[in-house]
């Protein structure tokens, strides 16, 4: 691995120059690395981090990488990191006209880390020089307890999908209190919302009520506002010192919750291990981000480079090679997903529809299909409107909210699903729907979506670790179970309980009421209809190593 030579590197100042220009926003300093394919197959497991602490699951994922490649050679273009500077990784083979187009495609990729919201805990350190002190650090613990350490790193990333990625966003970007007090926060935040659970109105009246007494009475207006709250509910000075005493957060992350409370790693003797985990949460917490903006960043990076490609004069006489490379990287599949098609496309779209002042009341208030075609306000603010988007959206909320049937039309994308025809005993493919809800729920099915756990405060003591599973609509793998708990009860040092939702039972429709239709040459056959799952609450015990099933 070394650094791209002098002329490739005043291709990539002039495509920062270009790029600039055009609106993205980034740091100057950059670091590009040519890599071999041995490179790539060591560097993939530990998710292109060179530093990266070392751990056994790194070295099968080398030899696997190595004998998929022998099968299946194929180099990426390249491969950009979140760091500071930012690292990217490329062929050394690579034509000037090809590093122009993937410098640009690089460099939307930086623009996104470094400007979208998701990713605001990473700006401000170099998670390469981190690694590079937790990969010396468990070293050092490896010299001292051994095979030890290896348990304790598979126990604690057997549960860094359970971070509380969302209460870290939370806390900042949460603004400043601008005098309120935490009283006043309780209050409002969880006394009347999850306690009393009041009515929209009513809280709207409270809200009023504060405010007139703080404007009538200045410093002394929140005494005066707590006066009623307190003839009303007497209890909410106990209430609110209790909250005040417990930070329930920790109990939407299961990690911290272990190195703030667990028995086991109180111990003088076994406090080491509470490095292991700090380190395991840090790593899955730096790449949260990128797991829930797949689809956003390659579209974003595609767009750009697309986008600045076309324009630069660098690349002419390219341009039928441009076309061959960009297809192959931004073709729409009939079935499956590609983030790089399906985000670059709702880029486009969104950027149109903006200009056209289509995000309106006015446009939405349109029922008539002509009508909505020929809506155009000219309003000129859709680059604008893509940069908020990109600063402000992760992919649930990106698929979500602009995924339109307007989008699926255009680009005739459809909902695809197999039936067994058994009479040839084969599967055949048919289009299921072309509705814009089904195609985004199929696309929401392939988001990450961890499952939401949390320690039960009041089931939970010394002895006993309570967790709840908040049923999503879908089961716990069954066969990460036992594992997984089985960790949690070492980490913990006793009993862990885990409250959960499984199948019951699974009824099969009645045959006689849908019989078999004959197939014909050409015809799909009706899928058969869906069974009828019935779900029941579980609650599974993991005590000396023994795991115990029971219904609740």
């Amino acid at each position: 691995m070394e650094l791209i030579d002098q002329h490739a590197k005043a291709i990539m100042e002039g495509c920062k120059e270009r790029a600039r220009d055009a609106g993205l926003r980034f740091e100057d300093e950059t670091l590009e690395y040519i890599v071999t394919n041995r490179d790539l197959l060591e560097l993939s497991p530990k998710i292109m981090i060179p530093t990266m602490y070392d751990f056994w699951v790194h070295d099968v994922e080398v030899l696997k990488g190595k004998g998929r490649y022998e099968l299946y050679p194929s180099n990426p273009f390249e491969t950009v990191i979140n760091t500071r500077p930012a690292i990217s990784y490329y062929n050394d083979n690579n034509p000037d006209w090809l590093n122009v187009m993937i410098f640009y495609h690089v460099l939307g990729h930086i623009d996104f880390f470094q400007n979208n919201l998701y990713f605001r805990h990473t700006w401000d350190d170099d998670f390469t020089g981190q690694a590079l002190a937790d990969k010396r650090a468990i070293a050092r613990l490896r010299s001292e307890h051994g095979r030890w350490v290896d348990y304790a790193l598979e126990f604690a990333r057997s549960l860094d999908n359970l971070v509380d990625f969302h209460g870290l966003l939370s806390d900042l970007h949460r603004p400043p209190r601008n005098g309120v007090s935490p009283r006043v926060d309780y209050y409002f935040d969880v006394f009347l919302q999850e306690r009393l659970r009041v009515r929209i109105n009513e809280y709207v009246n409270e809200i009023e009520r504060y405010n007139a007494c703080v404007r009538e009475h200045g410093a002394g207006g929140e005494e005066i506002f707590f006066r009623e709250v307190h003839a009303k509910h007497p209890e909410f000075d106990a209430l609110f010192e209790k909250g005040e005493r417990e930070d329930r957060r920790p109990a939407r992350d299961i990690l911290q919750f272990l190195l703030d409370h667990s028995p086991f790693l109180a111990h003088e003797e076994h406090r080491w291990m509470r490095d292991i985990l700090h380190i395991v949460r840090k790593t899955s917490l730096y790449f949260q981000p990128q797991i829930r903006t797949k689809i956003m960043n390659e579209g974003w990076a595609s767009y750009w480079h697309e986008t600045l490609f076309m324009h630069d004069d660098r690349i002419r006489g390219h341009e039928v090679d441009f076309a061959r490379v960009n297809a192959a990287v931004t073709a729409m599949p009939r079935v499956g997903l590609n983030p790089y098609a399906l985000g670059m496309r709702l880029f486009y779209f969104i950027e149109e529809s903006a200009d056209k002042g289509r995000y309106s009341l006015e446009f939405d208030s349109l029922r008539d299909y002509e009508q909505r075609r020929r809506f155009d306000r000219h309003t000129g603010r859709g680059r604008d409107f893509i940069f908020a988007v990109r600063e402000n959206f992760n992919d649930f909320l990106f698929v979500n909210t602009f995924i339109e049937q307007d989008f699926i039309d255009r680009h005739r994308l459809f909902v695809a699903d197999k039936v067994l025809d058994e009479q040839r005993m084969v599967w055949r493919w048919y289009v299921k729907s072309r509705k814009a809800e089904d195609y985004k729920a199929m696309i929401g099915e392939s988001l990450y979506h961890p499952p939401h756990i949390t320690v039960d405060l009041d089931k939970t003591g010394e002895d006993t670790l309570y967790l709840t599973h908040h049923f999503e609509g879908l089961p716990l793998v069954a066969e990460f179970i036992h594992n997984t708990m089985l960790g949690l009860e070492f980490l913990w040092g006793g009993k862990v309980t885990l409250e959960t939702t499984e199948v019951k039972s699974i009824k099969k429709p009645d045959a006689q009421a849908a019989p078999i239709q004959p197939t014909l040459p050409g015809v799909i056959p009706e899928p058969p209809p869906e069974p009828e799952v019935t779900w029941q609450r579980v609650r599974y015990v993991m005590k000396d190593r023994k795991l115990s099933k029971g219904v609740i």
